[in-house]
């Protein structure tokens, strides 16, 4: 894990504010920023309660966004910032979508496919190998999601 640059913390720090809009909407907090040439192209947020849909996590958002945007399916000089770190859903557009990089803050220690329970990236067999760093804003990333589900807890309890 390298010391993240100036330019990835900033970029975290407006996944974080998506993933604000996500937790006032009820959601899993977790957002997304997608940057091509050093300029934001897409943003997403989680929204699968909302939009009735199980493919609507922050990553895919922002690809489907940044895709419109550049009008092609491949984004292979883009960087995704994201505030969890990608299922196996979510990691499998990723690579379809040719990202040169994935920037995540929280480890998934349930269903991260980046580094806790898979690394599909580093998997030799693939024909695509999108570079990742992980733990940029760790600390901020982890509280968000662990302040909403203590939240959920207590409402439930």
């Amino acid at each position: 894990m390298s010391m993240p640059n100036m330019r990835d913390i900033e970029f975290m720090q407006l996944a974080l504010e998506q993933a604000k809009v996500a937790q006032r909407i009820n959601e899993v907090p977790v957002g997304a920023v997608l940057v091509l040439n050093d300029r934001v192209i897409a943003l997403g947020h989680n929204q699968p309660i909302n939009q009735n849909d199980p493919s609507a996590h922050a990553e895919i958002v922002a690809l489907r966004l940044g895709g419109q945007a550049v009008g092609n399916y491949r984004l292979p000089d883009a960087t995704l910032y994201v505030t969890l770190e990608p299922c196996m859903m979510c990691s499998g557009a990723i690579m379809h979508a040719r990202l040169s990089r994935v920037v995540y803050g929280a480890q998934d220690p349930k269903t991260g496919c980046a580094h806790s329970v898979l690394n599909l990236f580093d998997n030799k067999q693939l024909n695509h190998h999108t570079m990742i760093e992980r733990g940029v804003l760790e600390t901020e990333c982890s509280q968000i999601l662990k302040d909403f589900f203590k939240e959920r807890r207590l409402r439930n309890s």
